[in-house]
């Protein structure tokens, strides 16, 4: 089969949209037709460099939703004609971490920097050349070949544009608040960068309850987003953040700071470190820049003042057990999901999305597939 796809020839580059071919699925594996694909800077880290990415071409896009357009041998989760959300982990449901309830953690996640299916081998080529997909899904393309796993059904009624953010952003900002950040009602929580991530880490630090949810972001859109979608305050920057969370707290600090920046910088860390409380919570969800820089923690705060440093992966979520529960919230209003769309695009308008991004003029651009 012969699909339209974002991919990238070379990194640092640009995205550049050309015809691929996809192989019929096999054994375990779901044919997808891709509607919608939201705009995730973790995609654009590849094309910038941040992340390094061994195996070029490369189909980007691991947020979005689809309608299942064919099915392999052996599968019985789906079936064609089904709408399911992208899920980048295909949890296996035998290794450890998917037994204790930690389908993000799955093992199969270290198959996903390879670009391949799970045998190793390759569902998308370019001419002679095999293509890696972003997570197993790359949903930049019109079609991809996926593993079952990766699909989590949902009903027909429920529009697949605001389905696709629950591929990553939603989620991810969401349990970063609730639970990576374990925010509990009364807190006060500080939210770095408040574009897709951001966002709905806002939503997340609502909806467990927070007294004071302060959004820092030097863009001036974002700020205006962030009240919107339930920051009781919007500043321009960590320190702002940092003194007026202080003048809340009789001067101890916020309960729980949340990095969701464009990339992490080890400054990033040391200043949401230096403004959370004596056994306070930092929340590590953005992706590393490629040269971080150093991270001048005050270290007597682990010993002495017990505060916590929590990594968040799909915010502490497993995904075939988290998009329902979010679209049960967005079902009863409780989840804005279709407020966050800023913009679509089509696919052949990728780089102008981006472009969007970066001016801070988007809470999350979709790209919407033609057929």
């Amino acid at each position: 089969m012969r699909s339209r796809a974002a991919v990238l020839l070379e990194t640092p580059g640009k995205w550049e949209v050309v015809d691929v071919d996809v192989d019929e699925p096999r054994e375990h594996e779901v044919l997808l037709r891709n509607v919608a694909a939201g705009l995730c800077h973790s995609d654009e880290h590849h094309a910038t460099g941040d992340v390094g990415q061994d195996h070029l071409p490369y189909c980007g896009g691991h947020e979005g939703a689809a309608i299942v357009e064919a099915v392999g041998p052996g599968v019985s989760l789906v079936k064609p004609g089904d709408h399911v959300v992208t899920a980048f982990i295909p949890g296996c449901g035998m290794c450890r971490d998917c037994t204790e309830g930690r389908q993000n953690l799955c093992d199969n996640g270290a198959y996903m920097a390879t670009g391949a299916m799970l045998d190793g081998t390759f569902r998308m080529h370019l001419g002679d050349r095999d293509v890696a997909q972003a997570c197993f899904v790359a949903t930049f393309s019109q079609f991809s070949v996926v593993p079952e796993r990766c699909c989590i059904r949902i009903d027909d009624d429920i529009p697949l544009q605001s389905a696709a953010l629950l591929g990553c952003g939603v989620p991810t900002g969401w349990g970063s608040a609730v639970h990576a950040g374990r925010v509990s009602p009364g807190d006060v929580v500080i939210v770095m960068g408040t574009g897709g991530l951001g966002t709905n880490a806002v939503q997340g630090a609502k909806h467990a309850g927070a007294s004071r949810i302060i959004a820092a972001d030097p863009l001036p859109f974002r700020r205006t987003s962030a009240l919107s979608f339930g920051a009781t305050d919007a500043v321009a920057s960590i320190e702002e953040a940092t003194d007026l969370a202080r003048s809340l707290t009789n001067g101890q600090g916020a309960d729980v700071a949340i990095i969701t920046t464009s990339v992490l910088r080890g400054e990033y860390l040391a200043q949401a470190f230096d403004a959370v409380r004596k056994a306070g919570t930092v929340v590590v969800t953005a992706v590393p820049a490629k040269d971080p820089g150093t991270t001048p923690l005050e270290l007597t705060g682990l010993t002495y003042f017990q505060k916590r440093i929590q990594g968040c992966l799909y915010g502490a979520m497993s995904p075939a057990r988290a998009v329902p529960q979010l679209l049960g919230l967005y079902r009863t209003g409780q989840l804005k999901l279709d407020e966050l769309i800023t913009r679509t695009f089509t696919l052949d308008e990728i780089n102008e999305g981006w472009a969007a991004m970066y001016e801070g003029t988007t809470v999350r651009g979709l790209v919407v597939h033609e057929f």
